[in-house]
């Protein structure tokens, strides 16, 4: 028996070994796989932002996807795991901007080549470093195949797509509301913010005859139109007539308009419409055709239109106004106490965003949104949890064109030309005279397109072999960001779904079920948790009790048990192989009554947890493994065996020799997508009596 069964199962020094073992086999490539393989079964990895060490959340998709790979490996499928990164635009942006922020400079202040030769430095050593830090959560995936969102194939296809929607009319540069950061002077999508509850006061205005309620006085100098609803009878009498009356800075003309919009529940049932400053007085306008007055800029500040108040940052002139009107007799009364939902930046709730009607691009989405539900209505994509797929149905259903411009730096440019009122979309200019649009790609936009674009569409043997893939395994989080967005360009640009299942996993909370942060002190750490207790110890504790789709709690010592688990794994190997020293095992060996139970009994449990993996009941599958192994086969039967090795009968030992033996090299084979890197080790050392391979490779127990 191997001297390092006598001592305890040490994953700090094992674990480096065995993954270089199975780097240098090429088994992560698929096609270095022994034997004849040819359904594929493929998972394209979602990219981690390349702007940080990977958290929690990282470590749970990683064990998953591995999981999976692991298992249709051994199952005989052409395995594709392909990992990649993502430059993660804004979000990179961000982080690089509060660093240099700690360094006392701005972006503002550098030159755009300056500014991107940094940030593609800072992200490309954040990117090595992850790609090691996956490597020590046991991802067996294909590094040979590894892309990132600015490889230039990448690109290449995402101008692509974009040119090909341009041309077909899915994009078009319009005037349209955009969320604006004043902080970081860009435009976000719908997907890149939040709504948070904020007390804020609610003013009563007069205007002429009418009282009408606000949170933003500061917008009055854009009014263009009051609105009330056409089936108030409050107001009948005022519909399609002006009122004048005297302003802040002036005296003001408006005409009162009927329109459903209105809630006659909110304020006194009047209310103000100010087109270039809220989106929804935008569409009110755009039914109505009024103009559009723009008194906020991009710095947050109001404008010249708004006479002595121009300059003043928002929340000041909301003050000082409120105050003024006020003293013109022109407030009728504030509630200090009014609660409303405020938009703010998904990254930073202190940047509130700005409302403003400017040109950008939008992607129309009701065509799109028409072929992802088709998709999943006709069954070629399926969720694992059908409350998932009526939340994906009911966001389809309230989607507003995509704005995919930004106003920074780091990312994908947006490959159109302007010269005068023309515009040309390629990715070279298109002659003399030409200037290049600044902005650049939202990274859903690119990210959207990742299963096609990193295997090469549409010609590379890669793109016709693996593609469709087979699952999509991400976090619910951001099934409206980015699964949805997947589906749509995927359908739209190759004609085929990305992918056949959509499994979708909750986040990671600690005990009290709260989200984890720095400032609460109660994040977990994977990697610290890993060099603590071993990789196969912190993927447990993340298998065992997470259900699809729902979040579940993790803590430090359920992470410790584990590593008892896989020490317990590395005592029943030793007293299986002190007992059945130079014992072979033979698969058609004669067992007594009672082996050939136990060997049954196994190969019940075998067909269960293979149902398991199959029907995305990962969490079973683990648990039931886990009992068995500590509770059945270490607490019973290795305890019965003692009697029956210390014994007398020959033909009884023989027999026990071999179902501890044949149970032992299953239960390894079963554990293995669970627990790589312990059950790796523990297999090398088990007498097979052939010569043998990796147990990476090895085929799963079969099911009888």
């Amino acid at each position: 028996m191997p001297e390092k069964f006598l001592k305890p199962y040490n994953p700090k020094e094992t674990e480096p070994e065995i993954y270089k073992k199975w780097e240098d086999s090429g088994y992560f490539n698929p096609d270095n796989l022994p034997g004849d393989r040819k359904e594929p079964f493929t998972i394209i990895m979602p990219p981690p932002n390349a702007n940080g060490a990977l958290h929690v959340g990282h470590a749970l998709f990683v064990t998953l996807q591995d999981l999976l790979i692991r298992y249709k490996r051994m199952r005989g499928y052409k395995t594709l795991w392909l990992p990649g990164a993502d430059h993660a635009g804004f979000e990179t942006q961000l982080v690089y901007e509060k660093k240099l922020e700690k360094e006392g400079r701005s972006r503002f202040k550098m030159e755009r080549e300056e500014f991107y030769k940094e940030t593609l430095a800072f992200t490309q050593e954040n990117k090595q470093f992850m790609e090691n830090q996956l490597r020590q959560l046991g991802a067996s995936c294909d590094w040979s195949r590894e892309k990132f969102t600015l490889d230039p194939g990448i690109i290449e296809t995402v101008y692509g797509t974009f040119k090909k929607l341009y041309d077909d009319g899915l994009v078009y540069r319009g005037v349209r509301p955009v969320n604006w950061s004043t902080k970081y002077q860009t435009s976000l999508s719908d997907l890149e913010t939040k709504s948070v509850e904020r007390k804020d006061p609610l003013y009563y205005l007069k205007y002429g005859p009418f009282v009408l309620a606000t949170v933003r006085p500061e917008t009055k100098f854009g009014d263009t139109a009051v609105a009330v609803n056409p089936k108030d009878p409050r107001y009948q009498e005022w519909i399609g007539k002006e009122i004048e009356f005297e302003g802040l800075i002036g005296p003001v003309k408006l005409k009162v308009i009927a329109d459903e919009y209105v809630d006659m529940e909110f304020g006194t049932g009047v209310v103000k419409i100010t087109p270039a400053h809220d989106p929804n007085d935008f569409e009110v306008a755009q039914r109505h055709g009024l103009p559009l007055v723009e008194v906020i800029d991009r710095y947050g500040k109001l404008n010249e239109k708004c006479g002595k108040y121009a300059g003043m940052k928002v929340l000041e002139a909301r003050a000082v106004i409120a105050k003024d009107l006020e003293e013109k007799g022109l407030l009728e009364k504030v509630d200090e106490n009014y609660t409303h939902a405020v938009v703010v930046n998904y990254k930073s709730e202190n940047d509130i965003l700005e409302p403003r009607v400017i040109p950008q691009w939008f992607v129309k989405m009701a065509p799109l949104a028409k072929l992802a539900r088709e998709a999943v209505e006709s069954g070629k994509i399926r969720f694992v949890t059908d409350y998932h797929q009526k939340i994906y149905f009911h966001w389809l259903e309230n989607l507003r064109d995509w704005n995919i411009s930004r106003q920074i730096v780091w990312g994908i440019p947006i490959p159109a030309w302007f010269k005068e009122e023309e515009v040309q979309v390629s990715a070279e200019s298109p002659g003399e005279g030409w200037e290049r649009d600044p902005d650049t790609f939202d990274t859903w936009f690119s990210s959207g397109q990742w299963p096609f674009a990193t295997l090469g569409y549409p010609d590379s043997p890669d793109f016709k072999t693996y593609y469709p893939t087979s699952v999509m395994e991400t976090g619910y989080d951001i099934l409206f960001f980015w699964v949805m967005r997947m589906i749509m360009l995927g359908l739209y640009r190759t004609g085929e779904v990305p992918f056949k299942e959509i499994y979708l996993h909750g986040l990671v909370r600690d005990t009290q079920k709260q989200k984890m942060s720095k400032s609460k002190g109660n994040v977990i750490n994977p990697l610290q948790m890993t060099e603590e207790y071993g990789t196969d110890a912190l993927r447990m504790a993340l298998l065992i009790g997470n259900t699809p789709g729902q979040d579940m709690a993790l803590a430090e010592p359920k992470i410790k048990a584990y590593k008892l688990f896989a020490n317990k794994l590395w005592n029943i190997t030793r007293f299986v192989l002190e007992n059945a020293q130079g014992v072979i095992l033979e698969r058609a060996a004669t067992l007594q009554t009672e082996d050939q139970k136990l060997r049954e009994e196994f190969d019940a449990l075998t067909k269960e947890v293979t149902e398991d993996m199959e029907q995305y009941r990962i969490y079973l599958g683990a648990e039931k493994l886990y009992h068995y192994l500590w509770d059945r086969f270490a607490s019973e039967i290795i305890e019965s065996s003692k009697a029956v090795f210390k014994g007398d009968d020959a033909n009884a030992r023989s027999s026990r020799q071999q179902v501890l033996l044949s149970i032992l090299t299953d239960s390894l084979k079963l554990l293995h997508p669970f627990m790589p890197f312990v059950t790796e080790e523990i297999w090398s050392s088990l007498p097979h009596g052939e010569t043998k391979d990796l147990l990476i490779v090895e085929p799963w127990p079969h099911v009888r």
